[in-house]
């Protein structure tokens, strides 16, 4: 995270307690690396005093490689859960997963569903074959999962799983994440991952068609009700107001139980919205338009994305300038070919044990750690803070330059 984002981040707190920065402790530590590339000293360090665990180390790369996606999302959580048996105040291990970690099943319940593979020969393996050889077993080992991601994540949550016995343990399972509804700030966003990637490359012009079924749900929650969720779920674990002894337990965080969102609803509101609040730089005017047929997808992005980027491209060169357009609508091939596995097909997501954390809290809790309340806000308000919030924490583009944006794409 840059300097600039860390400003923004945390200026209120800078400024309600100076000091909480000398809280924090930094180590340096490697997920793929044995017992996570910690010395003696760190290890002993964290033995001694640490009471809680919230695991979110992973790599988020739908194309990684087998290899590099098990080092990390595997062996690192089997690292870090051997590491945590070490700690003597440990009350809670909240583990992260991901609600698409089972993308082969329909109705997707809150509880762990096993893998015929056992996770810890899994990374015995990956450890002695090298990644060619891999590369060519992989579709054949992670069927019927779509990419290593979904299919190490599950490993995950298995190794997990088998320590409920030993550990106070609880899995949750955000569905895709967007921008923050208030914390640290509205809008609040700092990667271009999944659909704020989508945003922008739709917003500047880039991308002008998706494959997508626009009448399927989406499932999604904002960046600051999952981690409201982390903090409450290792509240209960520690104060064994939930127990995972016989069971884990499993939150999946989505709002479709609350609030029914559209995928073509989405589209309909975020382009009203991108014409008031241009982004700059636009190549061309916003659309990013879903179809559901693979055979108009592909005819749409031959006429509206590659010959139009062979013609910027052109022009650039013959003006003695870098190309640079046809290397962009690669990498958005490339990631609209990963995402489509999930933009066209739909999925159940039973979420009654996340809906009923609240439950657990008092009032004033439940202002300070909002989780389930999808209706705080209305939709069109909350997407105009995410693309205002993409607009300054991701792009860097100050709100200043709205009335000349939108000058421009007169």
């Amino acid at each position: 995270m840059s300097r600039g984002k860390q400003i923004r981040c945390f200026q209120r707190l800078r400024e309600a307690q100076p000091d909480a920065i000398k809280k924090i402790i930094p180590l340096m530590g490697d997920l793929t690396q044995e017992k996570l590339g910690l010395s003696a000293k760190d290890i002993q360090l964290l033995s001694e005093n640490i009471s809680v665990v919230f695991h979110l180390g992973a790599t988020l790369k739908l194309e990684a490689n087998l290899k590099d996606a098990v080092e990390q999302n595997t062996a690192g959580t089997a690292s870090l859960l051997d590491l945590s048996k070490q700690m003597k105040k440990l009350a809670a291990f909240v583990h992260f997963s991901t609600a698409f970690c089972s993308a082969d099943i329909d109705v997707f319940e809150e509880r762990v569903y096993k893998t015929r593979e056992k996770p810890r020969d899994v990374v015995t393996v990956t450890k002695w074959l090298d990644v060619k050889t891999l590369d060519m077993v992989t579709p054949q080992l992670i069927a019927p999962h779509p990419n290593t991601y979904t299919f190490t994540k599950r490993l995950g949550e298995t190794l997990v799983a088998d320590e409920a016995s030993t550990l106070p343990i609880a899995i949750i399972r955000p569905s895709i994440v967007i921008p923050a509804v208030e914390e640290p700030l509205p809008g609040w966003v700092d990667s271009l991952n999944g659909p704020v990637g989508l945003l922008v490359g739709a917003g500047k012009g880039v991308i002008r068609s998706m494959l997508a079924i626009g009448e399927h749900r989406g499932q999604f929650i904002p960046v600051d009700y999952a981690i409201n969720t982390g903090i409450v779920v290792a509240y209960l674990i520690g104060t064994e107001k939930v127990t995972s002894k016989n069971e884990v337990p499993v939150y999946n965080l989505t709002q479709d139980a609350v609030m029914t969102i559209r995928y073509q609803e989405i589209i309909d509101l975020g382009r009203s919205i991108i014409y008031d609040y241009p982004f700059e730089m636009m190549v061309w005017y916003p659309d990013g338009a879903l179809r559901s047929s693979k055979l108009i997808h592909n005819l749409f992005s031959i006429f509206f994305h590659w010959l139009p980027a062979l013609l910027i491209d052109f022009l650039m060169l013959i003006c003695g300038q870098k190309t640079f357009m046809i290397r962009i609508q690669k990498k958005i091939y490339n990631g609209l070919e990963l995402l489509q596995f999930f933009s066209t097909r739909e999925w159940i997501f039973k979420s009654e044990k996340f809906l009923a954390l609240k439950d657990y809290l008092t009032e004033e809790d439940k202002e300070i750690f909002v989780m389930s309340d999808f209706h705080k806000i209305p939709l069109k308000e909350y997407l105009v803070r995410g693309l205002l919030g993409t607009r300054q924490y991701c792009l860097h583009e100050d709100l200043s330059s709205l009335p000349r944006c939108r000058q421009k794409q007169k």
